[in-house]
């Protein structure tokens, strides 16, 4: 299930950023605030695009609050308030201006931007992050985003699967739900 090309990837960079950059929990365990910040940061960005640059500490500042308001998102898509993730994804788009725009540049054919020229790098990624939010939202495919159901994570993920059941974040998740739900089958026997 694909948005376009240019939309999964910051779909991901999205997912990458809140699941980076947000405390909560993550596999059944607490998962603070990342010791370095900058580290965390660039993890986010590499989910969409592997080779991203290093972001710099006051930018994975800047990107954790961006990661803040995106995490809004995906809680109120999980809780099925639309009208909620929609207010928060027009609040961004608002104030960082978004727009599309064609640019070419690293050696890439034209591709679609939803930023302009001369922007912060955590601005530009708030404008990319929520012009992809938008799209997702916008479409019969909302109920794509999520929030992990396994007891104990909180992280976040984009369903691109063909049926659209996914529930977990990752496949370690997955297993320990059922893994947990075959033990206790056998203690009811």
């Amino acid at each position: 299930m694909d948005f376009n090309s240019h939309a999964d990837a910051i779909v991901r960079v999205a997912v990458g950023l809140v699941n980076e950059l947000t405390p909560g929990e993550r596999r059944g365990r607490p998962w603070p605030p990342p010791p370095d910040l900058a580290a965390a940061a660039t993890e986010g960005l590499r989910t969409g695009y592997p080779g991203h640059r290093e972001a710099t500490e006051q930018e994975a500042g800047e990107l954790a609050e961006v990661a803040t308001r995106l995490r809004v998102v995906f809680d109120a898509v999980a809780a099925g308030d639309i009208d909620a993730a929609a207010l928060q994804v027009n609040a961004l788009l608002q104030e960082t201006r978004a727009r599309p725009m064609l640019e070419r540049h690293d050696g890439e054919p034209w591709h679609l931007h939803f930023h302009g020229p001369g922007g912060t790098m955590a601005g530009d990624w708030a404008a990319s992050c929520a012009t992809g939010l938008a799209i997702v939202l916008g479409s019969e495919f909302h109920d794509r985003l999520g929030v992990c159901t396994a007891p104990h994570c909180d992280r976040v993920y984009v369903d691109v699967s063909r049926n659209g059941t996914r529930r977990f974040c990752c496949t370690a998740c997955q297993n320990r739900v059922k893994t947990a739900a075959f033990r206790a089958r056998g203690r009811g026997a």
